[in-house]
């Protein structure tokens, strides 16, 4: 059902998927965000605010997956009782610096479980920061609200008006010496995020304590654009990997090998998708504790099944790890004659991390691994 603005209808089941579409030309980017809101209109804390730098909240009630605009499933009988609305919106990055607003998103609409639909009006919109959708409780019922409430400001100032502590800079300000010191104020919630693009295909990371800690990488892609000739398209993530000692090989589901986080790897696959229904998609996660142990690793995304077409999955990697800001490579340029993408990099540079853009579309796993010199032998592998 399309809605008009203002138009409330109520959410069936006890499950929301709330999914945002938008297009955007290729120097524009804008991001999906929640919050969850008291009586009060405001957040009970930092942690309300779900977004790609903080997927998770309400103890698992409401997860966000990053794929080209933005995903939140929502276990709505999870919900605490004192959240009375979880307001859905749309910011477009560094809009200042940029000069753009909402209007520069075409075709933008928000949907609930694909039953609930809200297109905004944005063509002349000048804000850029818009409050799309808000669920909301009634008499023991979910709703949904079609709102289009555009905001002055971007996400800064949209999670500053709900409540949410927003760090201004990377390093948070000393706390006030005193006798006794007082504890520690609550770090804030940071809004950084890195995007490694053809213009800027490299970032350098140095450790924050003594390791990494886990680092993930997080494949997300959507089934419903994904959904060719009659069948969902299996999109794997995967990686190539060399170890400081010399040791090589590859982690994946074709085949099953899923790699090991405690030792040698130190590279886990977790989860295998084969329809993008699943909210967290498919994670790799290296153990940072062991960064040392490793030298290099190629992350890659192959099409298993289906017919190739990047573009249509709307596929996005993001590598997050505690204390520094997430890193994104989004798979936005279609080679559809081939069914792997060799996506990012990650090297170890003298204890450090160095993570580059590839973005490079081969025929398979062999044809990768020739491009960057693993010299792996390989033979043909399923999975079942």
């Amino acid at each position: 059902m399309d809605m008009a603005q203002g138009a409330n209808a109520p959410v069936s089941g006890d499950r929301a998927t709330v999914r945002f579409s938008w297009t955007a030309g290729p120097d524009v980017e804008a991001d999906a965000s929640a919050y969850l809101l008291t009586a009060t209109g405001k957040v009970r804390g930092d942690q309300d605010m779900i977004f790609y730098n903080q997927p998770v909240g309400a103890d698992g009630a409401i997860r966000f997956s990053g794929d080209r605009a933005g995903r939140f499933d929502v276990e709505l009988g999870k919900v605490p009782d004192t959240i009375e609305k979880i307001v859905f919106c749309a910011t477009v990055h560094e809009a200042n610096a940029r000069g753009q607003t909402l209007a520069n998103l075409r075709e933008a609409r928000v949907a609930v479980n694909d039953e609930l639909r809200f297109a905004p009006a944005l063509a002349r919109a000048r804000e850029a920061a818009m409050v799309f959708g808000e669920l909301y409780r009634r008499q023991g019922q979910w709703k949904f609200r079609a709102v289009g409430q555009g905001f002055n400001g971007g996400l800064a100032p949209l999670a500053r008006s709900f409540g949410i502590d927003v760090a201004e800079t990377e390093t948070a300000a000393p706390a006030p010496a005193a006798p006794p010191p007082p504890p520690p104020p609550p770090t804030p919630v940071r809004l950084t995020k890195i995007t490694l693009e053809k213009n800027s295909p490299t970032i350098s990371l140095e450790k924050k304590g003594s390791s990494f800690g886990e680092i993930g990488i997080n494949l997300n892609w959507s089934r419903a654009r994904g959904w060719m000739s009659g069948r969902p398209v299996d999109l794997d993530l995967g990686c190539l990997f060399e170890l400081a000692d010399g040791r090589k090989g590859v982690v994946q589901a074709r085949g099953e090998v899923f790699g090991a986080f405690d030792y040698p790897p130190f590279i886990e696959l977790s989860g295998d998708d084969r329809t993008g229904d699943v909210a967290e998609g498919e994670t790799l996660r290296i153990n940072g504790a062991h960064w040392g142990d490793l030298k290099r690793v190629c992350i890659f995304a192959n099409i298993y099944d289906g017919v190739p077409n990047w573009e249509k999955t709307d596929g996005v990697v993001l590598v997050a790890m505690p204390d520094q800001p997430p890193i994104e490579v989004r798979l936005d340029e279609g080679r559809n004659d081939k069914r792997l993408c060799g996506i990012v990099m990650l090297e170890n540079i003298g204890g450090g991390l160095k993570a580059s853009r590839l973005v490079n579309y081969v025929r398979d796993q062999e044809q990768l691994d020739q491009a960057y010199g693993w010299g792996l032998r390989w033979r043909a592998g399923t999975k079942d």
